[in-house]
């Protein structure tokens, strides 16, 4: 009975289940250090909630007003300059933790979008606009415009090198 309950139960749900497991056992034995892992796990969540829904409603709204055949021909295979700045332009603009832009992205990229385009957008995420003021104070003006250049310029390299690896793989 057990054998034909855990078949029907998914690997996700079993190791949800095993690890609350092991903080009721952890909460018997030291309910203190729980306590702390729960005030730092709702901390985090409140500190990733804002853009978690953000990330959430671009992709609402990616999927209610682009198409598949929009975002090939902005940023798919045949997209050419436009898709280049997309990228950049969208990885500089880009804020909060990189891992809330995975979802977005990969639902992007099973629509259409070009690797290299998003390997250039995750690159560019380097080149933060806030943080420019205070580049400049701390490595002056000169560095700043030449680091931010070549992060932009590698960005496009970068993207056209991991595109052509993962076109090698697919022949």
């Amino acid at each position: 009975m057990i054998n034909k309950l855990l078949e029907k139960i998914s690997g996700k749900w079993i190791f949800l289940i095993l690890i609350t497991i092991c903080y009721l056992v952890l909460a018997i034995l030291n309910f203190d250090m729980v306590k702390i892992v729960v005030i730092q796990l709702f901390d985090l969540i409140y500190k990733i909630l804002p853009i978690f829904i953000l990330v959430f409603v671009l992709m609402f709204l990616s999927n209610l007003f682009l198409d598949a055949k929009k975002i090939i021909k902005y940023t798919g295979e045949s997209a050419g300059f436009k898709g280049w700045f997309i990228a950049i332009f969208t990885g500089v603009l880009s804020a909060g933790p990189i891992y809330m832009w995975y979802p977005l992205l990969s639902d992007l990229k099973d629509k259409g979008m070009k690797d290299a385009f998003i390997t250039t957008f995750l690159y560019n995420r380097a080149v933060k606009i806030p943080l420019l003021p205070m580049m400049i104070y701390y490595f002056g003006v000169a560095f700043t415009v030449v680091l931010s250049v070549y992060m932009i310029l590698f960005s496009i390299i970068n993207g056209l090198i991991v595109h052509k690896i993962l076109n090698l793989k697919k022949l």
